[in-house]
């Protein structure tokens, strides 16, 4: 089974809350929340993926940020590879480009909303520590 890399990003705002997107109804995993971010193209380095994919997704340009956390999750139909970066420092208001529906979530909020079964690691060390800055 083919791994699909995606660069994942965690953006929290001054209050704690970190930002989470609506996935699209037709596309896998439909429906659900998750953390922005995307497909890692080949031969891209992950730095850039992410930086690319917030922008297109998110409207903002990164300034900085971190690897955080790297997920393996075996679906029944595809397998991912979430590399989750904390991405500290940004420019410009996020907001859905693509028509996705986004909201600020504080940490313990996220485990009452439905997620993906790839980042129910991401939302326990969001929950198990303190907010990221």
């Amino acid at each position: 089974m083919k791994i699909i890399h995606v660069a994942v990003g965690i953006l929290t705002n001054v209050a704690g809350e970190v930002l989470i997107t609506r996935r699209p109804d037709h596309v896998h995993q439909g429906g659900l929340w998750e953390f922005p971010g995307g497909k890692v193209e080949e031969g891209e380095p992950v730095a850039a993926a992410l930086s690319r994919e917030l922008h297109e997704e998110l409207g903002i340009t990164v300034q900085a940020a971190e690897p955080w956390l790297r997920v393996r999750h075996d679906y029944p139909d595809q397998c991912v590879f979430l590399d989750v970066w904390r991405v500290v420092v940004w420019r410009g208001e996020p907001h859905g480009r693509e028509g996705q529906p986004l909201t600020w979530v504080l940490p313990a909020g996220l485990e009452t909303l439905a997620f993906p079964a790839a980042d129910e690691p991401i939302i326990t060390a969001l929950t198990d520590t303190k907010p990221v800055k």
